[in-house]
């Protein structure tokens, strides 16, 4: 088993790019850590410079406490799983396990053991003399996990290694990864874009943007505590709404969250209220998930929003209503890309134009909102590149098939204690905020 370590590392591209910003990471032994974020957030990046594949820049990579920056892949006792697998086609299943146990000299009798073992294990031990090319999707990605495992390596990394799949084995998959890395009790950095996948797999998360590291905690900590506005938008399904407020201090009151046409009551006693009271007469954004709102009668007393619906989104275990409440959402991109300012008839061409460039990966350049390099911080609220406003649609979450439809009012009562608090930054307001 492995420990790893990254000390401020940095990666800089000969045409100038910034892959990873000056990364801080510690993965204890044993554990599994998710690397999260969008592509092209350098999340590979860090992965190939762990393996030796790519050098750092700056910085040092610390394997089990020894400095390995210049230490060889071959001598870093890591094994591999690649996205597309990387089998040898003219291989059987069974060499192809067999493989690095053949480079490192093994005999031949131990050889066969082990690849039988760890074939049995991974259910492909009856698929052993097939070539790669008579193999489903899931048996070949099996085939490439059997081969790391065979090495007995101290250190997994893991690229991707689901996202060729379909949703239906992805799912089956992520379980057995999981239970089998902890089986063996092998420390594992596994790389994906999938939240689904890092939050039921992780032990830790890690969550990128653009080279930059947003936040790192168990799934319940970044997930219930984001540390940032990119990761508040970043993870959860439906997104977390996120809207603009102005700040209204009431000493030993409450504190008035006004959302446009209406407003929240944060109590003076929730702890909370002093960090957000810093902001009266000033802006902040706050942030309410799906299932901190739940529909109520119109005359219910508390904190309640009243809307009317945009349009229903039925996914057959439940509806999503998405409310008109007159309030202005905060909009990240992913991607950084800019958003330009123009008519409400060119507003569809614009959506339109931004997936694409996310498609393409042909994204204009834009300040961040995160720091990069000690570099000075730029508003959300005033950046009208990665972070825009819009109409709020409130997210709600409502039975399968209810009896509304757009159009109808409808009534949410807010849980004050599920709100998050975000100030013109991004950063988080809270006071021990993890």
């Amino acid at each position: 088993m492995t420990t790893v370590a990254l000390k401020d590392v940095t990666k800089v591209f000969q045409d100038g790019t910034v892959a990873v910003d000056t990364i801080n990471l510690d993965v204890n032994d044993g554990e599994f850590m998710v690397l999260l974020g969008p592509s092209g957030c350098g999340k590979s990046t860090v992965l190939r410079m762990v393996a030796g594949l790519e050098d750092p820049t700056t910085g040092a990579v610390m394997l089990d406490g020894e400095l390995a920056n210049d230490l060889p892949p071959r001598e870093r006792k890591i094994a591999m799983v690649f996205q597309d697998f990387a089998l040898y086609p003219h291989m059987t299943v069974g060499d192809n396990i067999a493989f690095p146990l053949r480079l490192a000299g093994v005999e031949p009798t131990p050889r066969g053991d082990r690849v039988t073992d760890v074939a049995s294990a991974l259910g492909i031990g009856d698929v052993l003399g097939r070539k790669p090319s008579q193999l489903s999707g899931g048996q070949r990605q099996r085939v490439a996990m059997g081969r790391a495992i065979v090495r007995r390596p101290g250190l997994f990394l893991m690229d991707e290694p689901l996202s060729n799949l379909d949703s239906g084995l992805r799912a089956e998959l992520r379980a057995e990864i999981s239970g089998l890395t902890r089986e063996l009790g092998v420390t594992t950095i596994y790389v994906t874009h999938d939240q689904a996948e890092a939050l039921t797999m992780a032990d830790r998360v890690a969550i990128m943007r653009k080279g930059v590291l947003q936040d790192v905690g168990t799934p319940t900590q970044v997930y219930g505590r984001p540390a940032t506005l990119y990761v508040a938008a970043f993870l959860g399904s439906p997104r977390m709404n996120l809207l603009e407020a102005s700040v209204y201090v009431h000493l030993d009151r409450y504190v008035t969250l006004n959302l446009g046409e209406q407003a929240l009551y944060l109590p003076w006693d929730d702890i909370r209220s002093r960090a957000v009271a810093h902001y009266h007469g000033e802006r902040i954004i706050v942030g309410m998930r799906a299932e901190a709102l739940t529909p109520v009668a119109p005359d219910t007393p508390g904190d309640v929003l009243q809307g009317r619906i945009r349009y229903l989104e039925h996914h057959g275990h439940e509806s999503l209503a998405f409310l008109d409440i007159g309030a202005t959402a905060i909009m990240v991109d992913e991607m950084g890309g800019p958003v330009e300012s123009g008519e409400n008839g060119q507003r569809g061409l614009r959506r339109f134009g931004q997936v694409m460039q996310r498609l393409t990966g042909r994204v204009g350049e834009a300040p961040d909102a995160v720091p990069t390099g000690g570099g000075n911080r730029t508003s959300v609220l005033n950046d009208p590149g990665r972070h825009h406003r819009r109409p709020a649609e409130l997210a709600v979450r409502l039975a399968p098939y209810p009896a509304v439809s757009a159009g109808h009012p409808l009534a949410v009562q807010v849980r004050m204690d599920a709100l998050h608090f975000f100030d013109e930054r991004g950063d988080r307001i809270d006071v021990g905020w993890r």
